[in-house]
């Protein structure tokens, strides 16, 4: 029984979403308190080294835990499109852009029935972003960039809700963009024109 109060113990002093690091800080056996919770149904690993205190705390939103994964991050592209009520389709992969180095073959991570997909940006193009709810998020203009700019395409161009969307800001913020982002933003903005 000291052994199940010690786990709620330890359990009290994690955050909702912690790292083996952080079980290490009150622990000398991390790895023997991390499996034993993890059987017992304690908590949740989501990648190697990063859990989910699901004893103690809600289920954390699809996007605090993809800024988690790995920081510094923001959520953008259709993902964030369809937060800010840009586009209606829902989307079944919640796109992550870091400058985390370590991309490569873990590029994408399935937990529950959303897949994460980390794709890095140069440290130029990582702003237009704020923080909601314990997560960061791409502002709308910023979504439609990112988009066009690791997507090639924005997802059904010709049924987009544009009327939210700061102008004056996004060509702005494109010019920070390559050359062949900014002609398909103007494509884009040319369709947009003449569906309304």
């Amino acid at each position: 029984m000291p052994l199940h109060e010690s786990t709620i113990a330890r359990l009290k002093k994690l955050p909702v979403l912690f790292r083996i690091d952080d079980v290490r800080k009150f622990t000398p056996h991390a790895a023997v308190f991390l499996s034993r919770a993890q059987k017992k149904g304690y908590i949740k690993g989501l990648t190697r080294g990063h859990y989910v205190n699901s004893f103690l705390y809600e289920e954390p939103s699809v996007e605090q835990i993809g800024c988690f994964l790995r920081p510094p991050a923001y959520i953008s592209c259709e993902w964030a499109l369809n937060y800010h009520g840009i586009t209606l389709q829902a989307p079944v992969v919640c796109t992550v852009i870091t400058l985390h180095t370590a991309v490569g073959h873990n590029r994408r991570f399935q937990y529950g029935d959303v897949t994460y997909e980390f794709s890095r940006i140069k440290p130029s193009l990582f702003f237009g972003f704020d923080y909601q709810q314990g997560f960061y998020i791409a502002k709308a203009e910023k979504a439609i960039l990112d988009t066009l700019y690791f997507r090639g395409s924005v997802p059904v161009e010709d049924e987009l809700e544009m009327t939210e969307v700061d102008m004056k800001e996004l060509t702005g913020q494109a010019n920070k963009y390559p050359g062949s982002v900014q002609k398909k933003l103007a494509s884009l903005l040319n369709m947009t024109v003449e569906s309304r």
